[in-house]
Formats: C-alpha cells, structure tokens, sequence
C-alpha cells in the first residue's frame, strides 16, 4: 500500500491511494499489480464514521467516474455516505491494460491467460481486499451501473458477507450466461434504435448512406492512419442506447461533409469514438463476461450477424450495430491489434470458472433494489427479469422513462433505489 494524499474539489474531500493485489487470486504467485482507490467524502462530515457506498463502474473495461462536482447521483450518496471509487484492474490508474503491454508477451497464450485475469471474479477479490484493507472489514454498499450489475450478482454469489445493501441500474445478466442468447436478443434491440433515429431525423438515411458510398469506395483514413470501413462506420451506433445518443449521432452527421470530401472534424470525431484508446479492455473482454462454464463465446456477436440482413454493410439504410465486438476490429483499429492473437483465443475457450451461484442467489439476504430500463438496448431487460425472479430478497423498478444511463441523467433513479431499501427495512448491519 502506498501513502495516500488528500485534496478538496468543489463539494469533495478526497483521498486518493494505491493497494497491492495479486494478479491471479487463484495463484498468488504469479505476480501483483496496483488498484487505484479514490474516496470522496463530504467535507463537513470528512471527521464523521460514515458507512462506504462504492461505485461499480459499467464496461467491462471501465475506469471509476472522474468528478466535476457533486450533481446527479453522487450529491445524493454523499449526503449520507463515503463514496468508493476504485479504478477496475486493467482500467484508469489502476495498473492499466494497453496495446503497448499486450505487445510484450511472447505468446498468445500467455496474452490471453494473463487477459483471464481480468474478469468479474477478480474484481470482486479486488474489492473485498480493498474492504478488509483499507476499511477494517465492514459491509458496505454498492451501486453497480450496466457491467457493475453483472459484478454486484458475482459478489452476492461469492462474498455477500461483505455487502449491506445493493443497488443495480440496467444491469442484472442472466444467471445462466449464453453469448449466443444475449446477442440474438440484442440485434433487434438495436434495430429499434435505428428506427428512432430515422423518425426523428428523416435526413439521417441519405446522409449515411452517403457516407458509406464513400467508404466502399476506399481510401479514406482517419487521422491515426486506420482506414474507415463501412463496418466501423456502423459501430458508431454504440451510443445510441444512450439518453442524449441519436442527438449524438445526428450531430457528428451534420458536419461529415466539407465540399465533397469527408470533413477532418467528422474523422477525428469518430476516431474519438471508435478507437477504443481509453478503453481497450472493453473491447477485448465483452464476449468473456458471458463466459460461464463449458463451452466457448465463439464470436457470438459475428455469428449471429449472418441472421439480420439488414445490418449489411450494402443494406440501404444502413443500420448502425450496437456494442457488438468483431474479429475485423482487432485488425482495423490499430489500438485492438495487439490484442488479437490473445482474443482469438479467448473466443475459442472451452471452459470458464463459474461466476454466479444459483443457490447462494435463491436464499440471498442482503436487500438489493434493481432499476429494469425497459427499452434497455444493452441488456435485455426480459433477460433481467428473469434473474430477478431467482435472486433472494430483490426488488425490482422497471420503467421505461430512462435510456441506460438513468442513473447519470438523474439523480431521482438512485434516490427511489434507495427508498426502495429503505421501505423494505434497510440494509444489513451485522
């Protein structure tokens, strides 16, 4: 562990330190990298014993939340709470996982042995040491947010010892994970998205569809050198189960075009967003978080494709996909490529250790409350229901007021959670 500093941001009192985990929790052995922790406390309450809530941050491949100030959700939590940010192994100042680490392995196995290590079951023993480590061994909450979700049912089935009360916005997996079943919902879901699109922006088609004639045409490369495909084109759609994404989208449309060339500021933009130069992991471990058991991922996302025609590069209009991972993308996107040859063989992997317990969720105690967004377009909300009706002692909101991201938009998503526990007797203490 390394020496903590402090500091104070508008609303915040901070403090900010470094803890030492073994890289493998099932090997110690094999080495150990750094989490990073950041705290937030109310400053007039910094001297206060506060119960901790922490932050499960969406991804997979997410760092925590970086702070302007203490809006939405988070003004809320600190009214009552510490709040725990912990950069996610592999993520932000945590020892980070990138192309130039990749690079450095021999073999891909080794790459992908060492990317195993990355996955929800090691999150969880990440934080439980950080809980006996830094905050003497008390329960505390968590709000887990898309991917936390799927993190919050791992450390309900592995350490519910640890937690008081839990809250899940748009993020309860299926207990019985299936990439392939997880993808065959998800392409009409995006689908959906699309037509909204093209209801409120009737000129979005043509524009696209001008777009990607240029691009099958060939030659057009984005400021890093990559080409722009029409496919990559096409992943901007990531965005659109976002509140403010159409909007998003239809802007960085508006200004594609400077005389009859592709504009610099449309090609940076969408570098910005499709190079995954912040978030590596989450391209090189979506798959891996269905992953449970015998059987491998197989690409689920590309095998599934051949089945809706519609999203077909030539198809006219052209759809946009969804946070779909591809194999073309660890060799079009020049941050993905060093982690091609260890992904192939992750997709390829028989067998997985299991990251939920059916039976410890049934006879769950500890409260959780789960938001259920019913036009979710990342995780099917039927699929999250369906985990509701098998886990202890959950409660759950469905609502169709809110994309994905309620829970950033508006502070009240967290707040009914809250009241949701409460009303139903409060958390665990003991």
């Amino acid at each position: 562990m390394s020496g903590a500093i402090t500091y104070t941001i508008p609303g915040m009192r901070v403090r900010e330190q470094f803890v030492d985990a073994p890289l493998d929790w099932s090997d110690p052995g094999r080495g150990t990298i750094q989490l990073f922790v950041r705290e937030l406390v109310d400053p007039a309450r910094a001297g206060e014993d506060l119960p901790c809530l922490v932050y499960l941050q969406g991804g997979p491949g997410g760092k925590a939340p970086r702070p302007l100030d203490r809006s939405g959700w988070l003004g809320v939590a600190l009214g009552t709470h510490r709040v725990v940010l912990a950069d996610q192994r592999g993520t932000g100042r945590s020892t980070r996982i990138d192309g130039r680490r990749m690079s450095a392995f021999a073999t891909a196995r080794e790459g992908a042995d060492f990317l195993a290590c990355f996955r929800a079951d090691a999150i969880v023993a990440d934080h439980e040491h950080l809980r006996r480590t830094l905050y003497g061994g008390r329960r505390w909450s968590t709000l887990g947010q898309s991917y936390g979700g799927f993190l919050t049912m791992t450390y309900l089935s592995r350490a519910p010892e640890g937690l008081s009360s839990c809250y899940v916005t748009g993020g309860l997996p299926g207990l019985d994970p299936s990439a392939a079943e997880v993808y065959r919902r998800t392409y009409p879901r995006v689908e959906a998205k699309n037509a909204i699109l093209h209801r409120r922006y009737p000129h979005a088609a043509e524009r696209v569809a001008r777009i990607a004639d240029r691009l099958a045409e060939g030659g057009v490369r984005l400021p890093d050198g990559d080409v722009l495909t029409v496919r990559r084109l096409q992943s901007l759609g990531v965005d659109l189960g976002m509140k403010p994404g159409h909007e998003r989208l239809h802007w960085l449309l508006d200004e594609a075009w400077s005389g009859d060339e592709l504009s610099a500021t449309f090609l940076h933009q969408v570098l910005a967003r499709t190079s995954y130069s912040d978030n590596p992991l989450y391209a090189a471990l979506q798959e891996s978080i269905y992953a449970h058991g015998p059987g491998p991922t197989g690409w689920a996302a590309q095998a599934e494709l051949p089945r809706h025609p519609r999203f077909a590069e030539d198809a006219r209009p052209l759809l946009f996909t969804g946070e779909m991972i591809y194999p073309w993308m660890f060799e079009e996107i020049s941050e993905l490529r060093p982690f091609r040859a260890a992904v192939e063989l992750l997709a390829e992997r028989e067998s997985w250790p299991p990251l939920y317990d059916p039976e410890r969720l049934a006879a769950n105690e500890v409260p959780v409350a789960a938001a259920v967004y019913h036009d979710d377009m990342y995780v099917d909300a039927g699929l999250q229901l369906e985990t509701a009706a098998r886990v202890g002692n959950l409660q759950t909101w469905i609502t169709n007021e809110y994309e994905h991201d309620g829970v950033r938009e508006d502070e009240r998503v967290f707040t009914r959670l809250g009241q949701m526990v409460r009303d139903a007797g409060g958390g665990v203490t003991a």
